[in-house]
């Protein structure tokens, strides 16, 4: 029955399948979602499309993406226009596209859109609801990883702009399961601490770099986004590129494009802000200035035409006089007052150099080395006096120190069957034994053998 079938070869079959399917399925169009997209070097696209049941791969070839009006992307769902064939070296089956159009968006996507609308039908983006961050920042809070870049990043910008900012990094994982549930803890404790008084935080700030829609998917959290809106202290999204957006950016109440953006947001040029205080204080002194000349200028002015006036003239100048003065003091005071307070703000920046920082905590460090070394030294002598007294121990137990008042050990035998000979009846006249001194040994022959009494 075998010998009357046809038998084909592996590349006969491959080749009758390719041509059932490439007539039967010579121009379709199919919809799913994209997945595992990679770009090779020749320029190609390659991909998976996928529904919730099936997939098939596909290629898209260089010449067909100038007619592309975005680059595809994992989680874009599409509709894709073209043959089916199969590439006989592998016995694969793909989807060879012509045209690619974008028909609503993946499936996370779609879940952003949903969620982001019935959020903001509830009003929780709403632009009265955002807290003011203040524009001097004395103490942020980041929730992030302490690993990633971002968070190094944003404390070396911000270190720069403004040294005397103090910065908390309170750690989370900002990818993966378990994500969203670590932020919104760090999100509720941080507030909890601040109720408490056991922190004095002006802002928290949401950190990490970019990366896929999948990598942001813990910042598109239903929950997440709540606890951030019922949040005392405001809360900054720096999560992504400037082109990523997420649920948590669209609640905030401030949002970065990036985490180096978030620290130049919030905190000012201490350089440029100074100068602009000294320039303010300049101004405003030339204009008090200009000011208390004009009035003298008037009060002349006005003191030649009175000059010939009656005596209630001569009391009103007076008085003008008297004003003028206490005019010119206050100014004067306003304007102390002014030094004094860019005097505090220049002992301020002074006061939180970095570098006296770092001076105090190497001080602290030498002073710990020296701690250690001497804890160190203490430790080497008891021990050293301990072994001191269990050498003398030793020495006084030590069966050496009898040999050397004189005693010996009587041994028969050889090798590990030699024993101590403690009585006369161990041996017999002829018997070689061994004598051990105290320095050396001696071989010798028992010529008598005398026994004790109580043997006898």
């Amino acid at each position: 029955m075998l010998s009357q079938q046809k038998i084909f070869s592996v590349s006969e079959l491959t080749r009758s399948i390719k041509a059932m399917l490439e007539g039967r399925f010579a121009f379709i169009s199919v919809a799913g979602e994209i997945s595992g997209l990679r770009r090779p070097g020749s320029g190609h696209i390659y991909f998976t499309l996928k529904d919730e049941q099936a997939q098939i791969k596909a290629v898209l070839f260089k010449m067909q993406q100038r007619y592309l009006v975005q680059p595809p992307k994992d989680g874009d769902m599409v509709v894709c226009l073209g043959r089916v064939s199969v590439y006989e070296p592998r016995g694969d089956y793909q989807l060879i596209i012509d045209s690619l159009d974008y028909h609503g968006e993946g499936a996370l996507q779609l879940a952003f859109e949903q969620l982001k609308k019935r959020l903001a039908a509830e009003g929780l983006f709403d632009q009265e609801l955002k807290r003011p961050i203040p524009p001097l920042p004395e103490h942020l809070v980041l929730v992030t990883s302490p690993s990633g870049a971002a968070v190094h990043d944003f404390i070396r910008i911000a270190h720069k702009r403004y040294p005397q900012v103090r910065i908390s990094v309170y750690p989370a994982a900002v990818q993966g399961e378990q994500a969203a549930k670590e932020l919104r803890q760090a999100v509720s404790e941080i507030n909890l601490l601040q109720e408490a008084g056991r922190l004095a935080a002006d802002a928290i700030v949401l950190c990490r770099g970019g990366g896929s829609t999948e990598d942001l998917q813990a910042f598109n959290n239903e929950a997440l986004a709540r606890e951030i809106r019922s949040s005392t202290i405001p809360v900054v999204s720096a999560v992504g590129h400037e082109i990523d957006f997420t649920i948590a950016d669209l609640v905030a109440d401030l949002r970065a494009p990036t985490p180096s953006g978030a620290a130049e947001m919030l905190l000012p040029d201490g350089q440029a802000l100074r100068e602009h205080l000294v320039d303010q204080a300049r101004r405003l002194h030339r204009t008090m200035q200009g000011q208390l000349e004009r009035f003298q200028e008037r009060i002349i002015l006005y003191r030649h035409k009175l000059s010939g006036a009656a005596q209630p003239v001569d009391t009103l100048l007076l008085r003008l006089d008297h004003m003028a003065e206490n005019m010119e003091h206050a100014m004067r005071a306003n304007l102390a007052a002014l030094q004094a307070r860019l005097d505090r703000v220049e002992n301020r920046l002074k006061r939180n150099n970095p570098l006296l920082v770092l001076n105090l905590y190497q001080q602290r460090i030498e002073e710990m080395q020296h701690r250690l070394h001497q804890i160190g030294i203490h430790l080497i002598s008891d021990k050293e006096q301990e072994l001191a007294r269990a050498a003398g121990v030793l020495e006084a137990v030590s069966p050496l120190s009898t040999l050397a008042r004189g005693y010996a050990v009587a041994r028969k035998g050889t090798g590990p069957r030699q024993t101590v000979i403690t009585a006369a009846d161990q041996v017999q006249v002829g018997d070689p034994i061994e004598v051990l001194l105290h320095k050396g040994r001696l071989e010798c022959e028992v010529t008598r053998v005398e026994r004790s009494s109580e043997e006898l």
